[in-house]
């Protein structure tokens, strides 16, 4: 797997059984701020990589097209005013280069790479009950010792390879989205065909069909999807924002997505036809996720969601040459109940005589053959294969890892029926024990990264007050977790989230138990967790 920066492979090996204060899991976001902010404190951490370099899933994620739905000025650390006066991004949305090389800035920036361990995949993680420690061992059987353990291992980070009888027999190429080739791939004079039209495959499908001899997209259910309308970043807009970059960064805090979505308190059924037309059209002129942003209650009312679903319909329509063709990508389920995605072209690509799209809901996909994919219509002959089927997300990466508690009790028992932490920070059962944006916390209903800092923050201001007040274990309260997961469900109960199956209650994973995982409302989770510090860390039992 070839090297993307000359700064990959700087960290260097750590002899095993060493003993860590902390030993973080997954260089990506979430564990280079972990490391910079353990450091800062005085504390000997460790960051275990899977991967040959930082940046999680912008280090995994290289398919066509690939780059942030959050535009770069918010999707970037604000820890640092110095970082965020240096940094200069080139693009409303940056794309997985760019921001896979501001992931290598910033451990060069701070010096993190002596206290990260790349090409090392921790497989387990045990509570040892008679001196309150965590022995975590590495693949390749290396163990270590840590007080805490913080799983930083991002909520789309583990790809969802289907079971589709005979993927092993095909002999051409086969691509994950989620696993791309480092060096890229090359589809010039080929077939290709693309199973999924989740977000990875609306980001990817336009440039593969730009290079694609013919390109064949196999949809199990369309998705709704937004203009991005990215353009580079002007040298006054990037210094309009710096100019403000700590208001800017509180004004969207302050809103429900934690993102600058322009929040609209007027609700969709308030206005007349011609009035809340005008407002989507201003949305959708702009692009981006602010689309569901445009009235308050879509999210929450039908009857307002339904407005919505019109006139994305109608772009929809409008946009596909073929009517038939139009209706077969156009949603029938609410507006954002699965994961909005944002484009450039992906409605206009199907307008390409080379392009073809199979309905699996009226040709349902039977197998992969040496040649091609077997639908119950036709067999199709293909020289590529990519599977854009996304994750096992929120919980996937944690799940894969062998996690024992107190009296050793086996983390994936105790999420066999959905996964269960409060506030998405800690599990009961698993003291010293940290989860970031895990499930139960905003994650992928927020801006990540300012999400990511707030749980970085949460978690070393906790162990630092462990520390000062000389505290060895923390864990969090079942009779808490409970009323914190009851209060997620209800949350999400009065809102669209539910009413179909999506990534965000596991749906699209074989014998996952379907439950939805992200908190929906920044504001009011915040508050939450400066109520839960104020009063002594409530929630927890600490000793």
């Amino acid at each position: 797997m070839a090297n993307v920066s000359g700064t990959e492979g700087k960290a260097k090996t750590q002899p095993n059984q060493e003993v860590y204060d902390v030993v973080v899991v997954g260089a990506g976001f979430a564990g280079l701020y972990m490391l910079h902010r353990l450091r800062a404190q005085g504390l000997k951490a460790r960051v275990y990589e899977a991967g040959n370099g930082v940046g999680g899933t912008w280090y995994w994620n290289r398919y066509p097209g690939a780059r942030c739905d959050i535009p770069s000025m918010e999707y970037s650390y604000q820890f640092s005013a110095e970082l965020q006066q240096e940094w200069v991004w080139t693009e409303r949305y940056a794309t997985q280069p760019e921001l896979l090389r501001y992931a290598n800035h910033v451990a060069d920036r701070f010096d993190l790479w002596p206290d990260i361990q790349l090409n090392t995949r921790v497989v387990s993680s045990h509570f040892q009950d008679r001196d309150n420690m965590w022995q975590v061992t590495l693949q390749g059987g290396g163990r270590v010792r840590s007080r805490y353990v913080v799983m930083a291992t991002g909520c789309l980070s583990v790809p969802n390879v289907p079971h589709i009888e005979g993927l092993a027999d095909f002999q051409g190429a086969v691509y994950h989205t989620g696993q791309w080739p480092h060096e890229g791939v090359d589809f010039s004079g080929q077939k290709v065909g693309v199973i999924g039209t989740g977000s990875s495959a609306i980001q990817s499908i336009p440039l593969i069909a730009q290079q694609a001899k013919s390109l064949t997209v196999f949809q199990r259910t369309p998705n709704y999807s937004i203009p991005a309308h990215n353009q580079p970043l002007t040298a006054e807009e990037v210094a309009d924002v710096k100019s403000r970059y700590a208001q800017f960064r509180a004004e969207n805090w302050a809103r429900g997505f934690g993102a600058d979505f322009r929040d609209n308190d007027t609700s969709a059924l308030a206005l007349s036809d011609e009035e809340r037309t005008a407002e989507y059209e201003d949305r959708w002129a702009k692009g981006g996720l602010a689309f569901l942003a445009a009235f308050n209650d879509l999210v929450f009312d039908d009857n307002a969601n339904a407005t919505a679903r019109e006139f994305i319909s109608n772009k929809i329509t409008g946009l596909v040459d073929d009517p038939d063709l139009a209706a077969k990508l156009t949603p029938d389920t609410p507006v954002g109940c699965k994961r909005l995605c944002v484009d450039t072209d992906y409605y206009a690509t199907y307008n390409q005589a080379h392009v073809l799209l199979i309905d699996l809901r009226e040709e349902p996909l039977q197998k992969i053959v040496n040649q091609g994919v077997a639908t119950e219509s036709a067999t199709y002959e293909f020289d590529s294969l990519v599977l854009a089927t996304g994750f096992d997300a929120m919980t996937g990466a944690v799940s894969k890892i062998d996690i024992r508690g107190v009296q050793g009790r086996k983390l994936a028992d105790k999420w066999a029926e959905g996964p269960r932490a409060y506030l998405g920070l800690a599990t009961a059962g698993f003291p010293n024990l940290f989860l970031v944006t895990g499930p139960g916390s905003p994650s992928v209903l927020s801006n990540m990264l300012p999400s990511i800092e707030h749980h970085v923050e949460w978690i070393s201001d906790c162990i630092e007050h462990m520390t000062k007040n000389q505290l060895s274990l923390i864990d969090a309260q079942s009779a808490a977790e409970d009323a914190w997961v009851d209060h997620v469900n209800e949350t999400a109960d009065a809102s669209i989230y539910p009413r179909c199956n999506s990534w965000y209650l596991g749906a699209n994973i074989e014998g996952k138990k379907r439950v939805f995982m992200p908190y929906l409302g920044v504001p009011p989770y915040v508050a939450k967790c400066k109520e839960v510090v104020a009063d002594g860390y409530s929630g927890f039992a600490l000793s």
